[in-house]
């Protein structure tokens, strides 16, 4: 670790209040902000190893994905333009049988490529032989919030709960504090409450949080209200979960009881409109949730269903969406939606009080963007430009934990060409493996 000083046109902070100082300049010690203020602000007894000076560029927190499976990078474009339920059933589930720790340190490699150069800086995901994306985020620099997803039923029930348990163990607080644990319960549907209460007395004892799929679809409601007599959030309610720590993924058709519940039991809403569009799932109400007090940040599902992890699309979408689904042009701000994308994001993984903001004390993971370019002329407005004008290219460097991982758009802790063949080669030989080949 080294003394950083970064000096540029502007910072968005994204903390409360007046968030955006010209002119600006952070100060990063070791892996954590020193110092935020204006040009020549920084105290005397910060000496810097490195300058960068980049006076056409603004930085702000990297964006916090709050959910995504990363290994599916493998099967963007794969299954396309079907509903959530045939997508998984006749596609993505027979493909994944076929899935080896290999093909999921690979395809989570090409995740981790693209969410750097993406400007994100931290991801929530759900997926299988969790310690090879564990490995994958320790060799790349990311910070990941990470839980083996469980299927509550059977033989395999048991087997997730044992791995899911191995795994917290082993790396909660792994990769020098970069990798937080969790447990992932699927779902309602695929996880009984008895199920579900284990694993929240299991997450209680290792004082770790729960990252679950919650009231997705239409289908998913019912199946719940016909199998158990009530919605999934109040029957999660009376499972238990919510006394721990919860990150639920999609929440898109909620009754107001939920919404309710949700708000009062603090739990993260991980909103993935671009995945809910393209599977037709819904609209989630974000705009009555932040209305009640719930917790919303931003996730872009799995590649497979969105078909990349772009945060910048996310956040304009999701606005947009409010906006016209509500008839109000003033629903999801520009403010609103960057704050899901970073500050609030972060408090949903769980990571509020670490992440999120540039602020001193805080871990130092920042992203610069370059407005030099045409479609970020006039600069009026830093907040909409960024919200709903600015590209994922626009990023050009990016720290996570005070560290240099990118910088003029080149990737320092990985060759992007050689993750790229090898993802390539991967999604090939899983198409052989289920085709018998």
């Amino acid at each position: 670790m080294s003394n950083l000083l970064l000096k540029c046109m502007a910072i968005l902070t994204m903390d409360e209040g007046e968030d955006l100082i010209k002119d600006g300049e952070i100060a990063i010690r070791d892996n954590r902000i020193y110092h935020v203020g204006s040009a020549g602000s920084t105290p005397a007894d910060f000496v810097p190893d490195v300058v960068l000076e980049r006076p056409r560029m603004v930085a702000m927190p990297g964006f916090v994905n709050c959910h995504t499976h990363a290994a599916m990078t493998l099967f963007r474009g794969y299954a396309d333009d079907l509903p959530l339920m045939r997508w998984l059933k006749e596609k993505i589930w027979p493909l994944e049988a076929h899935l080896t720790p290999e093909h999921i340190y690979q395809g989570t490699l090409l995740s981790c490529a693209e969410m750097i150069k993406g400007g994100t800086t931290t991801f929530a995901d759900m997926y299988d032989a969790m310690d090879m994306v564990a490995r994958a985020v320790e060799e790349t620099g990311l910070r990941a919030v990470l839980s083996r997803g469980m299927i509550g039923l059977g033989e395999n029930g048991e087997k997730a709960m044992r791995e899911s348990i191995a795994f917290i163990e082993q790396w909660h607080g792994g990769a020098g504090g970069r990798v937080t644990a969790m447990f992932g319960p699927h779902a309602p549907y695929t996880c009984p409450p008895e199920y579900i209460k284990r694993v929240v007395e299991q997450a209680l004892r290792l004082q770790v949080g729960i990252h679950i799929h919650l009231a997705e679809t239409k289908d998913e409601v019912n199946e719940i209200k016909e199998k158990y007599g009530c919605a999934p959030v109040v029957l999660m309610e009376t499972t238990g979960l919510f006394e721990a720590p919860v990150l639920a993924a999609h929440c898109v058709h909620l009754e107001d009881r939920e919404i309710e519940i949700l708000a009062r039991h603090r739990v993260g809403v991980a909103h993935n409109p671009q995945s809910n569009m393209k599977l037709a799932s819904g609209i989630a109400p974000v705009t009555r949730l932040k209305k009640a007090g719930a917790l919303v940040g931003l996730g872009t599902d799995g590649a497979a269903s969105n078909n990349n992890l772009d945060m910048m699309e996310e956040m304009r979408a999701a606005a947009l969406l409010q906006k016209v689904s509500t008839g109000d042009a003033t629903a999801l701000n520009a403010r609103e939606a960057l704050r899901m994308a970073t500050a609030d994001g972060a408090a949903a993984v769980g990571l509020g009080g670490l992440v999120g903001k540039i602020k001193p004390g805080l871990l130092a993971d920042i992203i610069l963007l370059d407005l030099h370019k045409p479609h970020l002329y006039p600069l009026h407005d830093l907040h909409a430009h960024i919200a709903y004008a600015a590209l994922s290219s626009d990023v050009d460097t990016v720290i996570i934990d005070g560290r240099v991982v990118m910088e003029e758009r080149r990737l320092l802790t990985m060759d992007e060409n050689a993750v790229c063949a090898a993802a390539q080669e991967a999604a090939q030989s899983l198409i052989k493996a289920k085709e018998g080949k």
